[in-house]
């Protein structure tokens, strides 16, 4: 329900999937909440995924948990799916919004996706390649879940993201060598407009966050680097 670094999916932002989107993300969110409220003793501490989405297009500009919501469909969901707990904070619930990067894991998800066709050679670094990823690695991901709810002075926002965010053209050379095969070919920002809409503007904008308050927690990464990161998961997977 609350999965981390989950993300609205490439298919197209039709009225209704955003509908779907608020509804799984905030009335679940509110559901949860009211359950923790109700009970007698509350829980302690709600952790809640949401995304890095808040801060929208970054551009090249680096931010971290204090840089301001952005805007369009994306950033405004994940506001309101963080003002969804506010009411477990305001009943003296800890309450965490860990803000996931795009989590790298075999088993699904983007990296999930890229795999056949970076293993068929068809790897391809979309538009200029210069915007930015923010990623983790799943076992970076779950650790850092651990993390917080070992720490009970964290509460708020926290993003969950590698140290080092790289632009899509570095991601995609990485994955390439990670497989062991070319990863040349590049899909034009037209293109992706055409084929996904308003969802392209996800997949084109730039989005350099990083992981201040873990950092600042003495949280250590065991994949701060993309290159060795993606070798890894693609040589245990």
């Amino acid at each position: 329900m609350l999965a981390p670094g989950d993300r609205p999916g490439p298919s197209r932002w039709t009225a209704r999937r955003k509908a779907v989107l608020r509804v799984s993300r905030i009335a679940s969110t509110r559901a949860v909440v009211a359950a923790m409220t109700a009970a007698d003793p509350a829980p302690g501490v709600l952790i809640c995924g949401s995304a890095i989405g808040f801060y929208g297009d970054t551009g090249d500009r680096s931010v971290d948990e204090t840089g301001p919501a952005g805007s369009g469909f994306l950033a405004e969901l994940v506001q309101d799916w963080e003002a969804a707990t506010w009411p477990a904070a305001e009943a003296g619930i800890r309450v965490v919004n860990i803000r996931s990067g795009v989590v790298l894991a075999m088993g699904g998800g983007m990296l999930g996706s890229l795999l056949l066709p970076f293993k068929l050679g068809l790897g391809a670094r979309i538009g200029s390649g210069q915007q930015y990823l923010s990623w983790i690695s799943l076992a970076d991901e779950i650790a850092a879940i651990r993390f917080l709810l070992e720490h009970a002075e964290l509460s708020g926002p926290v993003n969950l993201t590698a140290p080092q965010p790289v632009p899509n053209a570095e991601f995609t050379k990485a994955l390439a060598s990670a497989v062991r095969r070319p990863g040349r070919l590049r899909l034009p920002s037209p293109l992706v407009k055409g084929a996904l809409g308003e969802v392209a503007v996800e997949l084109l904008g730039s989005a350099r966050v990083v992981p201040a308050r873990l950092t600042a927690a003495g949280f250590t990464f065991a994949d701060p680097a993309i290159g060795p990161a993606l070798t890894s998961i693609v040589a245990t997977g």
